[in-house]
């Protein structure tokens, strides 16, 4: 949509006439003058509504910087998703606003559809070295093209939530083509039949003992739904490979694509879709938001592939505040409790339901901030996590192998997470859980003294109408001890 603003109109006079009240008491520092332009850009985000809802101006947004600390943005629009979509950062007249871009941008602020700005004058850029714009805010005619390349910048980058949305909408038939795919194969292609049943075999071992056939398809068609996105937005092509579990599952994938089945044809009608998906994670500069970004098209995909997997297990992620305080305040107990840290020697950490990452990623970053010595010690040895879904699974461990790279600049693979059902693990032994590797990574973890467990449990208690057909599973032996503890306190 093209933004509604004339000269005339009432949010450009107050602009103007909110400069001259500070000129007039001699007021210039940026943290008084800044007011003025934030009017605006509010009045402005106001105008736009995406498919998730409306824009927001976020006043000192942080922002990671490269030094690995975290800096504080005079504004960012946000989507309704809390994705950033352009940032502006206020100046005085008194500073020199080339050099404040260059120092900006040398300590890691993005480029990414940015406004450097003075009461007089402004700086755009997007998505380059050079600016694609300079503009003199005295005039209001350049103030007005100066909000709407801005905007324009932001609107284009917002084309991928259109496209998440409307490949949620997409995804189930999808889903139905690949699962009919499937059916054939398992009757007319032994080696496929074979690779399939031994895969089941091992999920049902590895996280439910009664995980039907359908179930087993439904992690083998979210893989390659996904898969893409994992190999070439994230360039991790070779996570796939080197992974455990995604090595097993790219068995299952070869020998499906043996015969007759050519994954490029199949998927070339949602081509569309991916590029613009694509285009949008090339852009994102900072791990951090290309880890919301991952988080949204992941809650997206579930609630359009699978409503009932998404409603059984909870998937709902943690704001990251809550994450952050809840990190902080078991550093603080440690400290003021038991005399230990995070980065403490033999304080295990574990994740029980890790999703995507973001406890432990934060607990990462934590050490790194305080004890960065401790970091290798920790990842190798004390920091452990389960997630019981395949997706979650892979992008958790991209997401730890990433922030661990940020804080050490060593490139390694993380052995504390297993692809398993932490309630399972109270019930009998199962034989092997998953594949030799991930069962070691189990038993590691069921030898190691926790010390502390942190994240935020499913919280899916039951089925709300019976009609549904999707019960939770039972958990004999974790169920017999609430009962015997929790459940003998409580009405």
């Amino acid at each position: 949509m093209q933004l509604d603003l004339k000269p005339t109109q009432k949010p450009i006079r107050a602009y103007y006439d909110s400069l001259a009240e500070f000129r007039k008491h001699g007021v210039s520092k940026e943290t008084s003058v800044r007011a003025a332009f934030a009017d605006l850009l509010k009045h402005c985000a106001r105008q736009f509504k995406g498919p998730e809802g409306k824009w927001t101006l976020i006043e000192e947004y942080s922002y990671p910087l490269a030094s690995g600390t975290r800096g504080a943005i005079d504004g960012a629009i946000l989507t309704d998703l809390s994705i950033p979509i352009g940032y502006w950062e206020a100046k005085d007249l008194g500073d020199d606003l080339d050099k404040e871009v260059k120092k900006k941008f040398k300590i890691g602020y993005p480029k990414t559809n940015i406004i450097f700005q003075t009461p007089e004058r402004a700086i755009l850029y997007q998505n380059a070295e050079k600016p694609i714009g300079e503009y003199d805010l005295r005039e209001p005619a350049q103030l007005i093209k100066c909000l709407l390349d801005f905007f324009a910048g932001a609107e284009e980058d917002v084309q991928w939530e259109e496209a998440v949305e409307d490949f949620k909408t997409r995804i189930k038939d999808f889903g139905n083509d690949l699962e009919a795919l499937i059916e054939t194969e398992r009757k007319e292609n032994k080696r496929f039949a074979e690779a399939l049943t031994s895969f089941a075999t091992l999920c049902r071992q590895s996280i439910n003992p009664n995980l039907s056939d359908k179930a087993v398809e439904e992690m083998l068609i979210q893989h390659l739904l996904t898969r893409r996105i994992f190999a070439s937005v994230f360039a991790q092509g070779e996570f796939l490979q080197r992974n455990p579990i995604g090595q097993e599952i790219e068995k299952v994938v070869h020998q499906l694509t043996s015969r007759n089945f050519n994954p490029a044809e199949f998927f070339s009608s949602i081509e569309h879709y991916y590029a613009r998906i694509e285009s949008r994670a090339m852009q994102i500069q900072n791990w951090e938001e290309k880890q919301q970004f991952l988080n949204t098209i992941y809650e997206k995909f579930f609630q359009g592939f699978s409503v009932k997997v998404a409603d059984t297990h909870g998937i709902v992620y943690t704001p990251q505040p809550i994450v952050d305080f809840m990190v902080r305040s078991v550093q603080h107990i440690l400290k003021t409790e038991f005399n230990r840290t995070l980065a403490s020697e033999g304080v295990h950490i574990l994740d029980p339901f890790v999703g995507t990452g973001n406890f432990i990623m934060r607990i990462i970053r934590e050490i790194g901030a305080t004890q960065k010595s401790a970091l290798p010690r920790k990842y190798k040895s004390e920091l452990h996590c389960n997630e019981v879904m395949l997706l979650p699974y892979y992008i958790a461990s991209m997401n730890i192998e990433h922030e661990y790279y940020q804080q050490t600049k060593q490139h390694e693979p993380f052995d504390g997470i297993c692809l398993v059902d932490t309630f399972e693990l109270a019930e009998p032994e199962q034989t092997t859980l998953f594949t030799t590797e991930n069962t070691e990574r189990v038993e590691r973890q069921k030898r190691s003294p926790i010390f502390v467990i942190i994240g935020n449990p499913p919280y899916n208690a039951n089925q709300q109408n019976e009609n549904d057909n999707n019960k939770n599973r039972k958990y004999p032996v974790v169920d017999k001890r609430v009962a015997e503890s929790f459940g003998k306190k409580s009405s």
